[in-house]
């Protein structure tokens, strides 16, 4: 026997460090912040949509408050997250993709995810209701409210369950001016609110035709809708949408005090073409997510930009 190898015998196999999840310094924090969806909170930049509506965006306590709002949307989304996914963290273990989530790997307890979940959600008005105003608490608490009633039973209702899920969206696009104090014009309400049920419904249409020749869904309630049901909502969403905008776009009649170009009318014709551009993805049965759509879309992208800009040159009557 060589040196080396008596060396190599004598000496002790040195520990491997433990591997599961919950001997992982960091394990529960990165648990718990996977649970909150990242992904999702772009979704929570719509709050500066009413105060940029009525070109309420130059102030800093404007800009301070937004920031606020947004991160107390994020919280209550979260704390929505936390809750929903230790509920259903046994049904979640025996999916082919949710088995991955946090809570159901046990990489986060489903007694810390109730606990921190349930401390957020009381939390977030409460924290409304001081740094902002008794209304922005009043909205977050139904939000989180609302959320867990669709959690609980109302994903299994129809209808119902497109309705709460563009709520939620109407919710986030309220709360900026609800914050500020800004009146929300009906015209804002009515193509924001016709907007997100555009999109919702485009996205369960795209599940049910993608998981047709499948034979399963998603969601347990797909399988109750008709692809000819969702195609319906979808084309009467956006065209309530398109209508709205355009009534809100023609009010003025022209140009006002000073402006170059007729920047409302002229918007019409971006905010159009945007709908028909994602219309495209939803007749084709792959509007996923409407972040994901935009973002692989450099065509839908720039139509957004341009139409941004053209909103923004209307607001500020430039």
């Amino acid at each position: 026997m060589t040196t080396a190898a008596a060396a190599l015998i004598e000496r002790p196999a040195r520990a491997s460090p433990p591997s599961g999840p919950g001997h992982r310094p960091l394990g529960l924090p990165a648990g718990l912040l996977r649970t909150a969806r990242p992904r999702q909170w772009v979704k929570n930049v719509l709050v500066v949509a009413a105060p940029a509506a009525a070109g309420e965006l130059a102030s800093r306590h404007a800009l301070t408050q937004l920031i606020l709002v947004f991160l107390l949307f994020t919280a209550a989304a979260s704390a929505v997250y936390l809750i929903n996914d230790a509920r259903d963290a046994e049904a979640d273990r025996a999916h082919p993709v949710k088995c991955r989530r946090p809570v159901a790997t046990g990489q986060v307890p489903v007694s810390v995810a109730y606990g921190v979940g349930g401390l957020l959600a009381i939390l977030v008005p409460v924290a409304a209701a001081l740094l902002c105003n008794p209304m922005t608490a009043v909205l977050l608490a139904a939000y989180v409210l609302m959320q867990l009633a669709y959690c609980v039973s109302l994903k299994h209702v129809l209808v119902v369950d497109l309705v709460v899920v563009t709520t939620g969206f109407l919710m986030r696009a309220m709360i900026g001016g609800v914050a500020l104090s800004i009146p929300l014009s009906r015209w804002f309400l009515i193509t924001a609110g016709f907007g997100a049920l555009f999109m919702v419904s485009a996205k369960r249409y795209s599940e049910a035709v993608q998981m047709a020749d499948k034979g399963g869904a998603t969601r347990a309630l797909l399988s109750e809708y008709t692809t000819g049901y969702l195609r319906f909502v979808w084309q009467l969403a956006a065209g309530v949408a398109v209508l709205g905008y355009c009534l809100w776009a023609l009010e003025s009649g022209g140009t006002a005090n000073g402006s170059l170009l007729p920047w409302r009318q002229l918007s019409m014709i971006a905010f159009i073409l945007a709908v028909l551009r994602y219309a495209v993805f939803a007749d084709r049965g792959t509007a996923g997510a409407p972040e994901d759509v935009v973002l692989r879309d450099r065509a839908l992208a720039v139509i957004g930009l341009v139409w941004v800009a053209m909103y923004a040159l209307a607001v500020a009557d430039l």
